[in-house]
């Protein structure tokens, strides 16, 4: 079964982002984290970091695979989840809420208008 949160917003690399005013949070989405299998490593971003959409901040590392984290927003990064560095298990156990990867003060004035909303992931992932 396919986990999506509905007030979320989602990239084609499987990130999420869920925007609060002027600030947002991200992580990989439940299928990204399905995908990987059991995650045993997480290169965290870096506080203070300016990134646009789709620029690599991270990567994660599972028993099945490595793969690079991009931003899905424009921003500077204020926050990571300090927690993933001893705790990388909290992506496969809660990606949604626990496993948050970094937290962003937004640049642009419409961050949502290059991502897709929960219906629109949706079908997405179906033609996969």
């Amino acid at each position: 079964m396919i986990m999506i949160e509905a007030d979320y917003y989602y990239t084609k690399d499987h990130e999420w982002v869920r925007l609060e005013g002027e600030s947002a949070t991200m992580g990989i989405t439940h299928h990204a984290q399905e995908q990987l299998g059991d995650i045993t490593f997480l290169e965290l971003p870096q506080v203070g970091q300016v990134v646009n959409p789709h620029q690599e901040i991270g990567m994660v590392e599972s028993s099945k695979a490595a793969g690079d984290v991009y931003s899905p927003v424009a921003g500077e990064i204020v926050e990571v989840n300090e927690r993933l560095q001893d705790q990388p298990e909290l992506i496969n156990q809660d990606c949604y809420q626990q496993g948050w990867i970094c937290k962003f003060k937004l640049t642009a004035d419409n961050p949502s208008e290059d991502l897709m909303n929960a219906e629109s992931y949706e079908k997405y992932l179906k033609g996969l």
